[in-house]
């Protein structure tokens, strides 16, 4: 969005050329309004967002004083995590049931599950993850799915599509007792260690996405 901004800045220049002081400050502010409709109409950016107006928190955009600034931070944990839901559900398995789809829980600061997004701290770190126990086998190749293709799939199309804004990456992680009861699960054949199996003998770790903001 950084470019993009610039480019409205650009024009804004342009169309303000030979206007006296106090309507080039009602053109900023109209302009921004207008922008500020149009990313949220958009689903560029989130509803949810605070606003500085020549760096006054909460300010009207009717407040602007050339050369000031308007600008808008957006809290976009909703429009992150539902795309990455969404890319997640269209790229795996599709059992009848439907119980695979219904089963990714959403993990903040590593512990706390959450089901409203709208609350999440700008500054969270946020995990998604399934808690049926062959999430795996769907991660590694099987379930009729390339190898790879859900979580680490899923972690690029976000980290293309929200480049600059957040991170994603995807990595098999340890899930502590307490964030769904299916988790963590303990295999039955104890010993084995490999990737996709915790250093605590047995207990099953789970591929996830995790998602950071840019600070």
């Amino acid at each position: 969005m950084a470019t993009g901004f610039e480019f409205f800045e650009r024009d804004l220049r342009v169309a303000t050329a030979g206007m006296d002081p106090e309507a080039i400050n009602q053109a900023v502010a109209a302009f921004a309004k207008q922008e500020l409709r149009r990313v949220i109409a958009e689903g560029i950016a989130s509803p949810r967002y605070e606003r500085y107006v020549n760096a006054v928190h909460g300010a009207p955009e009717e407040a602007y004083k050339a050369p000031g600034s308007i600008r808008y931070e957006f809290v976009n944990w909703s429009l992150v995590i539902n795309a990455a839901l969404d890319e997640l559900k269209k790229r795996g398995p599709h059992p009848r049931s439907g119980r695979f789809n219904d089963s990714y829980v959403v993990i903040v600061g590593g512990r706390v599950p959450v089901t409203d997004y709208s609350k999440i701290r700008s500054d969270a770190e946020v995990i998604i993850t399934n808690f049926q126990p062959y999430v795996r086998k769907a991660e590694v190749g099987y379930l009729g799915i390339p190898e790879q293709r859900l979580f680490k799939g899923t972690a690029r199309v976000i980290a293309s599509r929200f480049n600059g804004a957040f991170t994603a990456i995807s990595k098999f992680v340890d899930v502590p007792a307490g964030i769904n009861p299916m988790m963590p699960y303990h295999l039955k054949n104890r010993g084995r260690s490999n990737d996709r199996i915790s250093r605590k003998s047995g207990v099953l770790s789970y591929p996830a996405i995790i998602i950071n903001p840019v600070s």
